[in-house]
């Protein structure tokens, strides 16, 4: 039997390719200390993100590669904005460095777990993570623009660990990492089905 082979050449995965090339230059705006263009392009890299998620759902283009590859982009827009914030924000972070401590490492432990687990970043793509994306992306553009909001920032944190929380869960418990999970819930409502 003949296994159907994946179009790799298709928008979303160009939108992720896009994410990916951007990450040089948004370097750099850190290394300058250039706000409005880091702002600039972290914002493309966050609508991006949503568009080419969207794109890929609306026209059934979905693939195992273009899961990982979002993902890939996804850590490195991820790692941009935390460089950014830490960077341009100096006494911000300072004064929250325990919340943004605890950020990184929530963000981090089911990283590095299914990097030895599994060799490689999960690419579970769940609404806890899509809601926290848009939630962080949020909070990160209207810090730079509008100031910030200690109420946005607090519910972003909160928000933020349950979904690491919850990524972490599955990284633990699953034989092996699967792409395009959406929730726990329905992975444990499917076991039992």
């Amino acid at each position: 039997m003949e296994t159907k082979k994946e179009n790799r050449w298709n928008v979303p995965n160009a939108l992720s390719l896009y994410r990916l090339l951007a990450l040089p230059f948004i370097i750099y705006t850190i290394i300058t200390a250039n706000r409005e263009s880091f702002i600039l392009l972290l914002s493309i890299n966050l609508v991006t993100d949503i568009l080419d998620g969207l794109i890929a759902r609306l026209f059934n283009l979905q693939t195992e590669f273009g899961a990982k590859l979002d993902s890939i982009a996804d850590i490195g827009t991820y790692i941009m904005a935390f460089m950014g914030m830490i960077s341009l924000e100096k006494v911000f972070v300072a004064t929250y460095k325990i919340e943004f401590i605890i950020l990184i490492a929530m963000w981090l432990i089911p990283q590095l777990c299914a990097l030895i687990r599994f060799q490689r970043f999960p690419s579970f793509h769940l609404w806890s993570y899509k809601i926290t994306g848009y939630l962080q992306g949020i909070f990160i553009f209207s810090y730079f623009v509008f100031g910030f909001s200690a109420f946005y920032f607090h519910l972003m944190l909160v928000v933020s660990c349950l979904a690491y929380l919850e990524e972490l869960i599955l990284v633990i418990t699953l034989p092996k990492l699967h792409s395009n999970l959406k929730s726990i819930f329905l992975i444990q409502q499917q076991k039992r089905n």
